[in-house]
């Protein structure tokens, strides 16, 4: 498994040209592109990078990828980075790793965003991984109690628990909130989900990266293969 992520972040690098401002994502598969990246840059490739999370910093300083922030750039050429779920309309579940907000932050600075991953993560529908809330601790049970609310609503139910961290301490962010893991099984309509979460005040942002992904690159055991987003009608 650990092969197929590192074949697709290999692929990903193609696509990559001297002089790119790149988002670098984080998670076991984001983590090979940036090791990748890190030997051509030691090979004489001119780019720089926003990570997404400290982890992702951490690995790029490591691997000699020079990096800036979105403070000091207007915008990103490419964003690569992974996904816990990816559905045929390039719909996405992340957030697995609990770096959602800045995942999503980044993504949305990007002219282009490519998911990597290895063909396990194709899903006819997306819900199968527990869908990542990232909420603010305070005033939790209200939150929580608006977000079973936005599921009834859209037609979803299902188990939510407070993520933990290995040492069983509640997980923090990156950015210091806490994330409701919501097992929901299957979700029909994730647009709507989305714009039902993102409405709750309490919600600073949800694991649904619904128009982000303009490609994914999926390994499998036949190999790679590459799908592009529909364009909508008229688009």
């Amino acid at each position: 498994m650990d092969q197929l992520k590192r074949q697709a972040a290999a692929r990903a690098l193609e696509e990559v040209r001297d002089g790119m401002q790149l988002g670098l994502g984080t998670g076991s598969t984001a983590k090979h592109f940036v090791e990748l990246l890190g030997e051509r840059v030691a090979a004489g490739l001119k780019v720089i990078g926003v990570p997404t999370s400290e982890t992702t910093r951490a690995d790029a300083a490591r691997c000699g990828v020079p990096l800036t922030t979105l403070d000091e750039i207007d915008h990103l050429d490419i964003t690569v980075d992974g996904a816990d779920e990816i559905d045929p309309e390039l719909n996405l579940i992340k957030g697995g790793g609990g770096a959602l907000l800045r995942e999503k932050i980044v993504a949305a600075a990007s002219d282009r965003m490519i998911v990597i991953a290895d063909d396990t993560k194709w899903v006819p529908t997306l819900g199968r991984f527990p869908l990542p809330v990232e909420v603010i601790p305070f005033g939790l049970g209200a939150t929580r109690r608006a977000i079973e609310k936005a599921f009834a609503e859209c037609g979803v139910s299902g188990q939510m628990t407070v993520r933990k961290a290995k040492d069983g301490h509640v997980f923090v962010t990156d950015g210091g909130h806490w994330i409701v893991d919501a097992q929901l099984g299957r979700i029909v309509d994730p647009a709507s989900l989305a714009r039902a979460l993102s409405a709750i005040p309490g919600v600073v942002e949800h694991g649904l990266f619904i128009g982000l992904a303009s490609s994914a690159v999926l390994a499998g055991g036949e190999g790679i293969r590459v799908i592009e987003r529909r364009k909508p009608k008229g688009d």
